[in-house]
């Protein structure tokens, strides 16, 4: 294996290995002698942006980098400071992290589990990186959180939908922004029932890992509890590029609406081979054929082009909110790369900011630290509105869109609309809730 190979662009460092503030902690302050896993001795401190930059899922990763490197311009003093500006904590000053200029390693998860623990402990191990973000599978994000609470640094989230990342398989050491799969179903049972009705049989394609699993659950439960009828769920595998012999026994089936619990290029691949047979031009039971993708993306929809006209699905964040944190995001994001953010973009950049906020607030790197700092926060300003890291489970709570294509789209980038801001209270459950039964939470682990 390469040692590290530091390439330098401004603040950049790129490993080799390709594969409303709240009272400073009691007991972790900058004063602390406690030692923990890489604590930064110089002039500057090492963050770990570990994304699919190969894979099914290449264009979140593509986009999540370039949030990264906005989060950090922004937390170096540079541009026009972004979220910084409307986040209800001020403790950031723009001037890095406790004083330290942010430095970073980037990594290719390649979205398998294996390399991307190879990837993140390159980075901790090799690069000195104190916290690992990022990633755009649930798979990834199990494996990854769970490296980092064996390590002994902090590892923020990106895009991972399945609730097993803040369900059975949480840990003390790791934090999630997205929402989750139970948060999808609640939010969307209601939209499909009101547009579609009580009585309709629906056929489940389903990703074949934790995420497809814990998605396919939490619709079929929601929509089986407003009466429909699950017909079918039919696993298909991450790898998989042409879903035509999978949509044709649906076909067969009776069904009249088919759910996609597929992501990224399985979603755009697998709802361009659904149209193509016609699915969306049939009538079944009486009722026009249906079509759910309850994980939506701008970078999905951009790729699966005028096939998500009028489709119904989910989604974390969007452009074109109005609330002054999303126009700041947008404002600077555009402004520095020409379009607007996605929600994994989105997502991703908040993560580094609540990560530096937390270190601030807390007075020190040490992940025990930022974990007191985190548990229980209670935040607004960054684009969701008021937003709630819980501390049982560190689950973060706030609204989620319902979201569709859109029939007349003005640009490449205007594919969505939102239909409905499902308010925290409706996707809100309690933490031993059974889609998230296992596992404990246990206790940080700072490492060194």
């Amino acid at each position: 294996m390469s040692t590290s190979n530091f390439t330098r662009r401004g603040v950049l460092k790129t490993s080799a290995l390709a594969g409303a503030g709240v009272a400073l902690p009691t007991i972790f302050t900058a004063s602390s002698a406690a030692a923990y896993m890489n604590e930064p001795k110089g002039s500057t401190v090492t963050l770990g942006f570990n994304v699919p930059q190969s894979g099914p899922y290449a264009d979140e990763g593509a986009d999540e980098l370039r949030a990264y490197e906005l989060a950090v311009e922004h937390l170096n003093g540079g541009g026009d400071g972004g979220l910084m500006n409307t986040f209800s904590s001020k403790a950031l000053k723009g001037n890095g992290i406790l004083g330290k200029k942010v430095e970073y390693v980037t990594g290719d998860t390649q979205t398998k589990s294996d390399a991307a623990r190879a990837s993140a402990k390159s980075m901790i191990e090799k690069d000195g990186a104190v916290m690992i973000t990022g990633g755009s599978s649930s798979g990834v994000a199990v494996a990854v959180q769970a490296l980092c609470q064996e390590a002994g640094v902090i590892f923020m989230a990106g895009l991972t939908h399945s609730n097993d990342t803040t369900g059975k398989d949480k840990k003390a050491n790791g934090f999630r922004h997205f929402f989750n799969s139970y948060m999808s179903g609640a939010a969307l049972a209601p939209v499909l029932q009101k547009m579609y009705g009580s009585d309709r049989k629906a056929y489940h394609l389903t990703a074949d890992y934790n995420w497809g699993y814990t998605t396919e659950e939490a619709v079929k439960s929601s929509t089986e509890a407003m009466g429909w009828e699950t017909v079918n769920a039919v696993k298909t595998p991450l790898t998989q590029t042409d879903f035509s012999s999978y949509i044709a026994p649906v076909l067969q089936s009776g069904a009249d609406v088919l759910v996609l619990n597929h992501y990224g290029g399985n979603m755009v691949n697998s709802l361009t081979n659904a149209v193509q047979f016609g699915l969306r031009d049939k009538q079944v039971n009486g009722k026009n054929f249906e079509i759910v993708v309850p994980l939506y993306s701008r970078l999905m929809a951009k790729g699966a082009g005028a096939n998500v006209k009028g489709i119904f699905g989910s989604t974390n964040w969007h452009w074109s909110l109005t609330d002054e944190g999303s126009k700041a995001f947008v404002k600077s994001f555009g402004e520095k790369y020409g379009f607007p953010p996605s929600q994994a973009a989105h997502t991703c950049y908040v993560q580094a900011l609540l990560y530096a906020d937390a270190c601030e607030r807390a007075g020190t790197f040490n992940p025990c630290g930022v974990v007191e700092a985190l548990e229980g926060f209670e935040f607004d300003g960054m684009g969701n509105g008021k937003t709630l890291y819980r501390a049982e489970d560190h689950q973060c709570f706030k609204d989620v869109l319902v979201v569709k294509g859109k029939e007349n789209p003005t640009s490449e980038f205007d594919l969505l609309e939102i239909v409905e801001v499902t308010p925290v209270e409706q996707v809100t459950y309690a933490p031993d809730h059974p889609q998230m039964a296992g596992g404990e939470l246990g206790t940080c682990n700072p490492g060194a």
